[in-house]
This record gives C-alpha cells, structure tokens and sequence, in this order.
C-alpha cells in the first residue's frame, strides 16, 4: 500500500513538473559531474562548473534532475544543484553595468549640487544687495517724505501768513474809508 502511494505521490510530482524545458543555473557554490543516469551509479559524461546556465528537462528521479548543460551535454545532475535563480556569474555584468549608470548618476547629482551650492551662494549675495538697496530706498523714501513734509508745513504757514496780509491790508483800506470825507450830495435846486 505504501509502495502505491509514493508511486502516486512521484506521478503527481513529475506531472506538476512542466515537461518544457526552462532556464536553470547550477549553483554557485559547487563543481559537479554531470552522469549518464539518475545517480552515481551511471558513468560521468562531463562536469559544469559553478553559475553555469543549464536548461531542467523537467525530470526529476530520487535526488537527481534531467539537464541539458551549457555545452549541450544531456545528463543527469544532483537536484540540490540545480536552481532557478541566476548565478552570480550571469548577475555580474548586470550589476556593474547597472553600478556604472548609478554612478553616472551620482555624479551629475554631484554636480548638480555643486552647481546648486554656487547658484545658493549667489542668491544668497543677490539677497544681501537686494537688502542693503531696499534700505537705502526706505532711508531715501523716508529722507523725501519728511522733505515734503515740511514743504506742506512751510505752505500752510506761508498760506496764513498771506491770509494774515490780505486781512490787515483789508482792515486798513476799511478804516481808511470810513475816516474818508464823503462826497455831499448835491442839492436839486442848485443849480450848478
């Protein structure tokens, strides 16, 4: 009963195995021999060093999974080998390739921020001019307002004064007419 089972359970296991074939990777910390047959029982055919990419026929017997290696060789390798992650042998060259362009990268973001730092420093100049003209505006816009200022004071003063004229000249020509001797008038039986 138990015989049928594991017969079973390996019918359900090499049916949920895609029969395809698909990229694999011998791991990268091992060398190993690639046999004839599911074991080492089998003659070895060849080795596959470490990272090497290897397609998984799918077939998978005890601890032994069915490739095909780099070299095209058909064999039989150690299951606990075999992965589906690449090798760093096959992530290297992205990796630098990907270091190089965030280098790059770091670098114009370097600039930018050197540039930034000098485009900060003249603005923090512009500011420090734009302040010292703003106050040497206000002083002058202060210096004018008190100038128009004492114009307004010194109008009105002259206002009053010549208010203050024009009512005294006013008053005398007034006293000097009433003081005036008048013209009689003339009687109607005269006759010149």
């Amino acid at each position: 009963m138990l015989k049928v089972i594991n017969f079973f359970a390996l019918l359900l296991l090499s049916l949920s195995v895609n029969a395809q074939t698909s990229s694999h990777y011998i791991s990268d910390d091992v060398f190993t021999y690639i046999h004839g047959g599911p074991g080492t029982d089998f003659r070895i055919i060849g080795s596959v060093e470490a990272g090497q990419p290897i397609q998984f026929l799918g077939k998978t017997e005890g601890e032994y999974s069915q490739i095909i290696d780099n070299k095209g060789r058909e064999g039989w390798v150690r299951s606990a080998f075999v992965t589906e992650q690449p090798s760093l042998r096959e992530r290297f060259p992205q990796v630098e390739q990907e270091l190089i362009k965030v280098n790059e990268q770091l670098n114009q973001i370097s600039l930018g921020t050197d540039n930034v730092s000098q485009d900060f420093e003249l603005a923090k100049q512009k500011v420090t001019e734009l302040q010292s003209a703003l106050e040497k505006a206000l002083a002058e816009r202060d210096t004018a307002q008190a100038k128009v200022d004492t114009t307004k004071q010194d109008q009105q003063y002259q206002m009053w004064q010549q208010g203050g004229i024009i009512a005294g000249i006013g008053a005398l020509i007034g006293i000097i007419l009433v003081y005036l001797p008048r013209p009689q008038l003339r009687k109607k039986s005269r006759w010149m």
